[in-house]
């Protein structure tokens, strides 16, 4: 399905899970109302939206969409959500959980919550922040932290696009590992953690999650992005604007 000049590929839950006919690992984009926008300004994140499988992660971009595709047959999928979903998913199935990304503290507490309420193997790694293009001692060090756990479903939380860029920069060596599904997770590791809660749910459902979650946590960077989120609205109609990118 298009919308916004995006290919969204899975547009209900049930649609994550089959691996058949699938280049692994099966790398899910989480797209909120931000993603759509950069997208359609960056032409290397385009790339990486579409060549994968996108989905609708916000309430405003889904509501619009069901409206201009005139169809209800589009289901919210975030990457929050699927924290959870995927470790239910993996106990049942005996699969193993990485969380790479986050603080430190988040991370560990993250992992430690997520063994206690759902008894999966599960770890994770949080490297020291770095901007991208990421330096070869991050990507090697973050890459021999997955080799040696060898992970079923992997997270990636640098936040939107480094994680995307990380996920499709070494995407063979993922496959070679053996990972089967992979997330670009944004801020999901600090939920998992508790160290950020979640909107209510009519909250969620107003698609006023990024007011709340500026409102919680106010600052210079979330204020800017929760405006630049709406820009996505132009682009229903418009092509895209690629700017020049370093």
């Amino acid at each position: 399905m298009k919308f916004c000049n995006m290919e969204f590929k899975l547009l209900h839950k049930n649609e994550i899970l089959p691996l058949e006919n699938v280049k692994l690992p099966k790398f899910i984009v989480t797209a909120n109302a931000w993603f759509i926008n950069e997208a359609n300004t960056n032409r290397r994140f385009m790339n990486i939206c579409n060549k994968y499988y996108s989905t609708f992660d916000g309430a405003v971009p889904l509501k619009i969409a069901r409206i201009v595709l005139k169809t209800k047959n589009i289901e919210k999928i975030s990457g929050s959500d699927l924290g959870y979903d995927f470790c239910k998913y993996a106990k049942k199935n005996n699969m193993s959980v990485f969380l790479l990304g986050g603080d430190k503290r988040s991370n560990r507490v993250a992992v430690n919550n997520i063994q206690e309420e759902f008894k999966i193997r599960i770890s994770g790694f949080s490297p020291n922040y770095e901007q991208y293009p990421f330096s070869t001692r991050f990507c090697e060090t973050c890459l021999d932290a997955i080799r040696q756990f060898k992970p079923d479903i992997l997270f990636v939380g640098f936040g939107a696009p480094k994680q995307e860029y990380f996920i499709d920069d070494h995407f063979e060596t993922l496959n070679e590992v053996g990972v089967k599904y992979v997330i670009g997770c944004g801020g999901t590791i600090d939920f998992l953690a508790g160290k950020i809660k979640r909107a209510p749910v009519f909250i969620q459902k107003s698609g006023l999650e990024g007011v709340y979650r500026f409102l919680k946590e106010p600052n210079k960077m979330r204020f800017k992005r929760l405006l630049n989120s709406f820009r996505f609205l132009k682009f229903i109609y418009c092509k895209p604007k690629f700017e020049t990118r370093n």
